[in-house]
């Protein structure tokens, strides 16, 4: 019995109760969360957050960890957990900004400020701590990085940890998650939604970000302005992005041939093209008409096989430079990256880990096959220097200060905004300079997962001795409501001003909804509600930009109102 006495309460002389001790405490508050998290209500479950409410009991109970161990296990989880969303979300981090992305971006913007503004109102209204009111803010927005910078903005200014702002998280959390989802289902009835027309809508691409998604269509050559014409010449003429895969020429003996820059095209000429949902129509409209052929029965001695990247020399040159269609007579008609395709455009950069789209005879596609690699092996084995090597950069860069206007303190990004940062331009521009980035998605989602449950897990542990005292007798049941508010409010006045001044698609607003409060379970309820991809790429478009945010104004209000 004394055994399992000092086991759980810690061996009286030995430093933090001795490893054991906190090893066995840690591993049972993840392990119980995650059980936890598995249980849903109504279709909704709150997933690794159950760590942070496990912790709190055994907190409250003492069985805790030694306070210094449990701040730096605290920070620890939170760096790797930012570096892996960096990691993942870097490679299209800039391209969200461009056309139809910048809309988006600009409405998570604007739902961003209103949530912070409504903070500090409710702040100076109700004379809340603004280190509790960044707390509820965090819980109320689902963002446990914001949780994180605030308590190492507080620390570096006052030296010591506040437990209000993890207790404002846990009790404004739960109602994070539900009230985003009820806010969601809200706008569709206030903004009176035709659930058909915009699935319909949504299909063709609409208020989708084209560098996101593409699709191959089938076109019969009706334009007179074409014929005569090389598809180099034409391809200045349309201004889009998009590659022609295979023509079946109409004089011809009806069998399907690769194009290169150089094909002649003719009226009555039958084309494969893989261009983006927003180019599809402008560019059928210019060529002629839409038909369906299926090109696999046209020739069967032209094939179609994804081949994955895995040679490191290849890592960050463009696909003009490996000269593909002249060197094996194949081509590249697009590029998967992390889960998204994209349109194989000469001078797109390739990284490891793509898998590119070849099509060709049998033997031009396996002589493709061994220059691009194609091993899953040599994938599997990760590349730890990017990792490292990032966080210790991101270490460097969250510990600068940054001085603003009116701030009495310099701010720094600190240990979430720092290695968010590098890991964001490493896997974006690491590769134009040999570094080799890639992890796979396994990889990436487990130090992700052992992450987000350390820093969870450590946080419950230290909030969790006062946490029954602070509802109960202090009144922080009220938090439950200021954290709806700050919940619901700014995504309904976002989600009007995205319907009627941008005319938005519906499954792609309230995908960038669920985005702006970084809220995956409000992802998953997005994208049940249709078939489509809208909702997915209206979150990740804007994912990273308000996560970047969530962290710099969280820290942002505690320096300069704490």
């Amino acid at each position: 019995m004394e055994l399992l006495r000092n086991l759980f309460e810690g061996y009286p002389h030995l430093w933090g109760g001795g490893v054991a001790h906190s090893v066995l405490i840690l591993s049972l508050v993840i392990a119980f969360g995650i059980m936890l998290g598995k249980v849903k209500i109504a279709g909704i479950s709150l997933g690794v957050t159950w760590i942070l409410f496990v912790g709190i009991v055994f907190g409250h109970f003492n069985l805790n960890l030694d306070e210094h161990l449990l701040h730096f296990l605290k920070e620890f989880g939170l760096i790797l957990f930012v570096y892996s969303i960096g990691l993942q979300v870097g490679p299209g981090f800039f391209s969200a900004f461009k056309k139809g992305g910048f809309t988006l971006n600009m409405l998570a913007v604007l739902v961003v400020f209103v949530s912070v503004l409504i903070t500090i109102i409710l702040h100076f209204f109700t004379g809340i701590p603004i280190t509790t009111m960044v707390g509820i803010l965090s819980g109320a927005v689902t963002n446990t990085p914001g949780l994180g910078a605030a308590q190492q903005a507080n620390s570096d200014l006052n030296g010591i940890d506040a437990p209000e702002i993890a207790l404002g998280y846990a009790v404004a959390y739960p109602l994070g998650v539900i009230g985003c989802i009820l806010a969601l289902l809200a706008l569709k009835y206030l903004l009176h939604i035709n659930t058909a027309k915009e699935e319909m809508e949504a299909d063709r691409g609409l208020g989708h970000l084209q560098e996101l998604t593409v699709r191959p269509i089938s076109v019969q050559i009706r334009n007179e302005a074409v014929e005569g014409k090389k598809i180099k010449d034409i391809k200045p003429l349309l201004n889009r992005a998009f590659v022609i895969s295979r023509i079946r020429h109409h004089e011809g003996d009806g069998k399907a041939e690769l194009v290169n820059a150089d094909t002649v095209l003719h009226v009555q000429d039958e084309i494969l093209f893989i261009a983006n949902p927003i180019d599809v129509e402008a560019i059928i409209a210019f060529f002629g008409k839409k038909i369906n052929v299926e090109w696999e029965q046209s020739d069967k001695n032209l094939i179609s096989r994804r081949i994955l990247i895995t040679k490191p020399e290849l890592n960050g040159k463009s696909l003009a430079q490996l000269k593909i269609r002249n060197n094996f007579g194949a081509n590249i008609t697009r590029v998967n990256r992390s889960g998204v395709d994209l349109v194989a455009a000469p001078q797109l950069q390739l990284q490891m880990g793509d898998r590119v789209t070849i099509v060709g005879s049998e033997l031009a596609v396996s002589h493709t096959e061994k220059i691009l690699g194609n091993s899953l092996k040599r994938l599997n084995h990760p590349n730890l220097i990017p990792i490292f090597l990032g966080i210790a950069l991101g270490c460097i860069l969250g510990s600068l200060p940054f001085m603003f206007p009116g701030i009495p303190q310099p701010v720094k990004l600190g240990l979430a905004g720092g290695p968010l940062i590098v890991s964001i331009l490493i896997s974006r521009f690491g590769p134009q300079y040999k570094l080799i980035t890639y992890t796979t998605m396994s990889a990436n989602l487990m130090i992700r997962e052992i992450g987000i449950s350390l820093f969870l897990a450590c946080v419950g542990l230290g909030a969790g001795k006062g946490f029954v005292d602070t509802i109960i007798y202090e009144g922080g049941y009220v938090w439950i409501a200021y954290g709806a508010i700050i919940t619901v409010v700014p995504l309904l006045i976002g989600g009007l001003i995205g319907r009627f001044a941008w005319k938005l698609n519906y499954y792609t607003l309230i995908g960038v909804l669920s985005g702006t409060n970084t809220n995956p379970p409000a992802l998953a309820y997005s994208s049940d509600l249709t078939s489509c991809d809208a909702p997915a790429v209206g979150y990740a478009t804007v994912y990273p930009l308000a996560m970047f945010l969530r962290v710099l104004t969280a820290q942002i209000l505690i320096l300069a109102l704490a």
